[in-house]
């Protein structure tokens, strides 16, 4: 079982931080999923209707992601925080991208709850996972760039392995090694906030999976007595 955990110093930096595992094995990720695909077509038809719109910078959930970035020296507005990216992309183009049932979930859960989420393929991840500040040696080969490799910058918010770099810019991209896929079972998924709750989202993420999950919740301020 893969844990995950919170460095202390990305803990005393985002006192406020809570992030959310959810582990959920033996998934059917081939679709489709009538309960995702339901989901997606009703905050589609909000969005159309004008009865909703995804957060934006001003509301304070995705304001506090872009305080953490500039904080760990990114610039937001060039580099967004996935919850934003996605939020954005959806008020564009009026509906979100489709990549498989398992990605597609949590994509709806983030927008619906302005809150960063993402996903592990469990079976190419090595060793446990560290959310933690990076040195700046480590390597980063982005989702759909499989021949390239980065190295964040030292002070970068990073998810890491013992094989290497999970995210860059703490949630802006997801690394290809671990990309969920139709053909991933064991996933790990993961639900992030600095400003108010994630229980809401956790709970819809799980009425979507349709199986049972294990839970972790990750709380800086335990870690800081």
């Amino acid at each position: 079982m893969v844990t995950f955990s919170l460095h202390p110093a990305v803990a005393e930096a985002f006192p406020d931080a809570v992030i959310a595992v959810l582990t959920a094995t033996e998934l059917r990720n081939h679709g489709p999923w009538a309960a995702t695909d339901g989901a997606v077509a009703a905050l589609q038809r909000a969005l159309a209707d004008g009865t909703w719109r995804p957060a934006d910078e001003t509301d304070p959930r995705i304001a506090a992601w872009h305080t953490a970035y500039r904080a760990f020296g990114t610039n937001p507005r060039r580099i967004r925080p996935s919850v934003d990216a996605l939020g954005r992309r959806l008020a564009k183009q009026g509906s979100l991208p489709r990549i498989n049932p398992a990605v597609d979930s949590y994509n709806v859960v983030s927008v619906r709850h302005a809150l960063p989420a993402g996903a592990f393929d469990l079976r190419h991840v090595t060793g446990d996972v560290e959310i933690r500040f990076a040195v700046g040696d480590e390597s980063f080969t982005p989702l759909g760039e499989p021949d390239v490799v980065e190295h964040p910058k030292p002070g970068e918010v990073i998810y890491t392995d013992s094989t290497g770099v999970l995210t860059r810019h703490w949630n802006h991209r997801d690394a290809h090694r671990t990309r969920v896929t139709e053909d991933s079972t064991d996933v790990a998924f993961l639900l992030e906030s600095l400003h108010g709750p994630v229980q809401p989202a956790v709970e819809e993420l799980e009425a979507l999976l349709q199986r049972p999950v294990s839970q972790t919740i990750i709380c800086a301020k335990d870690l800081l007595g």
